[in-house]
């Protein structure tokens, strides 16, 4: 799928700004939303990063992730007309995100109805490269956790944990409450500290 989005070298010109001379989200989708496509460009180098990370967790696959960054970026400018004025961006990106993430998984889901196996998915998860230093066994035993998190749970804890947003801006990304997301991502910490404890358990030949 060829990318229409800018690439690593973009908008350098006018040198590296130091982070507190950086302009807002907000003030560049704001200038964005006005034809400032130097604007578009810096959100995309600002975003690509964590989004791709985002998207490698909750689907299990580079390959699909690098679609789905694009997926979601190119809904952003289509959808650039109903950002409101000030509404914190990071929540709204990452509300698009998420979409698109459950959009991939409903069709994957649908593809392997009567064909390949959710265990024979699980196997080819890819690990993240940040959990790597954890060891091999590790990785793959996380990432199958995550996969076997309910979708509302996988989000609250990719967000909130490994993506690094607060709850309030996950509550908004998920159109949901913050008590209500804390209470997803506890469930969602105890689900996976179940499931990597039985995942150790098989590995292990069934010793506590």
């Amino acid at each position: 799928m060829a990318s229409p989005l800018p690439d690593a070298s973009a908008d350098r010109t006018h040198g590296e700004a130091s982070e507190a001379q950086a302009p807002s989200d907000e003030a560049l989708m704001e200038r964005f939303c006005q034809g400032d496509g130097r604007a578009f460009d810096a959100l995309y180098l600002r975003y690509r990063v964590p989004l791709h990370g985002f998207f490698r967790r909750m689907v299990g696959s580079t390959a699909a992730a690098d679609d789905l960054l694009q997926v979601t970026f190119l809904h952003v400018v289509k959808a650039r007309g109903r950002y409101a004025r000030g509404e914190p961006l990071r929540p709204w990106l990452y509300a698009i995100a998420r979409n698109a993430a459950r959009d991939h998984l409903r069709l994957a889901h649908h593809r392997e109805v009567g064909g390949e196996s959710s265990e024979r998915s699980l196997s080819r998860l890819e690990a993240p490269e940040e959990v790597v230093a954890a060891g091999a066994d590790e990785v793959v035993a996380l990432q199958k956790a995550l996969a076997a998190l309910p979708p509302k749970y996988r989000e609250a804890v990719v967000m909130h944990q490994l993506e690094g947003l607060s709850f309030t801006e996950v509550a908004r990304a998920v159109d949901s409450t913050p008590g209500a997301v804390k209470v997803r991502a506890h469930r969602g910490y105890q689900r996976l500290r179940e499931v990597l404890a039985a995942l150790r358990r098989d590995r292990s030949g069934g010793a506590p």
